[in-house]
């Protein structure tokens, strides 16, 4: 939930501490960054200026004006149903992410980093985020061509093109093949992987999710409210998607320091950690996230040995 000027300052300490969206939002001043929002705040039930936030549009208007008032961004949209994504939870992914290249680098965060974002959407969040609060060079890898096409505008539009690079997946069933080229590294790897098993399951999701935005009993479910079926479902779900992840990972273990993904469900940690045992991976990094109820984690993983680690924070990052 986000609140406004009228209430007593609330600090929201889940929240990663360099999080720009750990305070209050102003929505006068955000209304001064995009008149376009004033349509959507009005007064809710516990009296504070908010938006409606089972109604898509309202959602997109201010993830719009988020990403102007606080990154800079001027000109963003993503076509209609496709994922708009919470920003100060992508924030927060993003911070954690410098915490642990800091962690190997001397408590400093390296200014020189690659990161392949997997699955990138047609929203371009992690990408733009982390460009602007680190100033790290970014590619969006993702199996469906609208959303590729979405977030070279968004990059052409905002005068990203030599920051971030968006390569399309010509196999549904690849993760890291066909994307990283021969000879390539990255220094971290991320991916928000589709949390539901199939579309039965993602749209029973969506009726949940309509229900408690809306507070009403029964309401008219939008088919891929908030995603397309390639964003919301892999057969098999979370689990089995990382789990193929990782597999991938330790064929090429080389070719970056951390490889990293949100774990929506606890319950899925278990299976998750088994995998990346039986692979050798050498060092595996759990870190949990929470925004308001929700607590999610991020699993990162290495197979560089101490040594190699040294050697890369050597020759990449000093």
């Amino acid at each position: 939930m986000f609140y406004s000027s009228k209430q007593k300052s609330i600090e929201k300490n889940e929240l990663h501490p360099r999080n720009k969206h750990r305070s209050q939002y102003d929505f006068k001043q955000l209304i001064k960054t995009c008149p376009e929002l004033s349509k959507f705040v009005s007064i809710n039930k516990y009296n504070n200026e908010s938006i409606n936030f089972s109604d898509p549009e309202a959602v997109k208007v201010l993830n719009k004006t988020l990403l102007k008032h606080f990154y800079g961004i001027k000109n963003w949209s993503i076509p209609k149903n496709y994922l708009c994504p919470p920003i100060p939870g992508r924030a927060d992914y993003i911070h954690y992410m410098a915490d642990l290249l800091s962690s190997s680098n001397h408590s400093i965060i390296p200014k020189k980093v690659r990161v392949l974002d997997i699955g990138i959407g047609a929203n371009c969040v992690y990408p733009i985020i982390g460009n602007k609060e680190y100033g790290w060079n970014f590619v969006g890898s993702d199996i469906d061509p609208i959303a590729i096409n979405s977030v070279k505008k968004i990059i052409e539009s905002n005068n990203l093109t030599n920051k971030i690079e968006c390569r399309l997946q010509s196999s549904p069933a690849s993760i890291f093949k066909n994307i990283i080229l021969p000879n390539e590294v990255f220094d971290l790897t991320i991916c928000n992987p589709p949390f539901h098993a199939s579309l039965s399951e993602a749209e029973s999701g969506t009726q949940r999710k309509l229900k408690n935005l809306s507070g009403k009993k029964k309401v008219k479910t939008t088919l891929n409210f908030g995603g397309q079926n390639t964003e919301l479902f892999y057969e098999g779900g979370e689990v089995t998607f990382v789990n193929d992840m990782i597999i991938e990972s330790s064929k090429i273990p080389d070719t970056c320091f951390w490889f990293s993904s949100l774990i929506s469900k606890k319950s899925n940690l278990d299976g998750v950690y088994r995998t990346l045992k039986k692979v050798n991976a050498f060092d595996i990094k759990t870190i949990e996230m929470a925004q308001g109820n929700k607590v999610s984690r991020i699993v990162a993983w290495t197979f560089l040995n101490k040594t190699r680690q040294k050697e890369w924070t050597k020759n990449r990052w000093l």
